[in-house]
């Protein structure tokens, strides 16, 4: 019995001992696991700040995105009866004007610009700044533009009234009961056909003009069918309708046309609208009278509408 209590008391020793160190052993082990610790607590709390900061200049970054495409935001315009992009450059404040529009709309409207019909969608803004500093200056020119073209016109249609005292009657008077009706109301005649003039390839003036501002409606002197309506070379956009005696009519210089080859049209239906197209001195409708669709073959235009119970001048 002695002797086992002597080796339990040994053993109990080194046990302690073992403790001991391992406590020691562990006590020094938790250091530099302490100092790890801390040293690596100190990289998320840096990293956080770091990503805070990141954080921080995306979301002012991405602010700022919002804004530039205000900037640049671009809106969809449906052209309607009457509209041209000269019209609708002006009244949308189009900086850089109609030609800044077919520019950023060609693809839509094709090679001529004074073609366009209702229901063609245009973007407008689609390139432009949109500063109120730039809106200002755009609205600004467009005015002045508008003044300017106004003006234009209103001398031009002055001059033709003092070289020709001549005016075409009101819409009362207009039109008849046999189906006929001016081509355009309330307008001066300018040049009358025959007039003799090298400015004429003929030698002499195959039609009348009738003097109107630009934009003004233009109709169809009688039922009919539309042979062509395009460019016409120093004509301009044009529009030939045959008619029911055999007999076209033809209208010239127009800005913008309403109807297309192959299409039937009604006495006073809108076919497009007057301009100053192809060889021209200011905007004016030219009317012929032919006895076929081409150049060459024109009779007295007055004429025609007066044997057809019209009066003309």
């Amino acid at each position: 019995m002695p002797a086992k209590g002597k080796h339990r008391r040994p053993k109990s020793q080194r046990f302690t001992r073992s403790i001991a160190v391992a406590g020691t052993g562990g006590a020094a082990l938790a250091l530099p696991l302490m100092g790890a610790t801390g040293a690596h607590a100190a990289t998320p709390a840096s990293t956080v700040s770091a990503a805070t900061g990141n954080t921080a200049t995306v979301s002012q970054q991405t602010a700022a995105k919002p804004a530039s495409a205000q900037k640049t935001a671009a809106k969809t315009y449906a052209v309607v009866a009457g509209d041209s992009l000269s019209k609708i450059a002006g009244d949308q404040s189009v900086s850089g004007g109609w030609k800044k529009l077919y520019s950023d709309n060609r693809k839509a409207v094709g090679e001529d610009p004074a073609l366009i019909h209702p229901g063609l969608k245009l973007t407008i803004g689609k390139k432009a700044a949109a500063s109120s500093g730039t809106a200002k200056s755009s609205s600004e020119s467009s005015k002045s533009s508008k003044s300017t073209e106004s003006s234009k016109s209103s001398k031009s249609s002055a001059k033709a009234a003092t070289e020709t005292a001549t005016t075409a009657t009101d819409t009362a008077a207009s039109s008849s009961d046999s189906g006929y009706t001016l081509p355009v109301e309330g307008a001066t005649i300018g040049t009358n056909y025959k007039v003799a003039g090298s400015m004429w390839s003929s030698g002499y003036h195959t039609g009348v003009d009738f003097v109107v501002p630009t934009g003004t409606t233009i109709k169809s002197i009688a039922a009919g069918t539309v042979v062509s309506a395009g460019w016409g070379g120093a004509y301009g956009n044009q529009v030939v309708i045959q008619h029911a005696d055999g007999q076209y009519s033809q209208y010239a210089h127009m800005s913008s046309l309403s109807v297309s080859a192959g299409q039937t049209v009604t006495e006073g239906q809108q076919i497009g609208l007057s301009g100053a197209t192809g060889n021209v001195t200011g905007p004016h409708l030219h009317f012929e009278i032919r006895t076929t669709p081409d150049y060459g073959s024109d009779v007295d235009p007055a004429a025609y509408l007066r044997s057809h119970g019209v009066t003309v001048g």
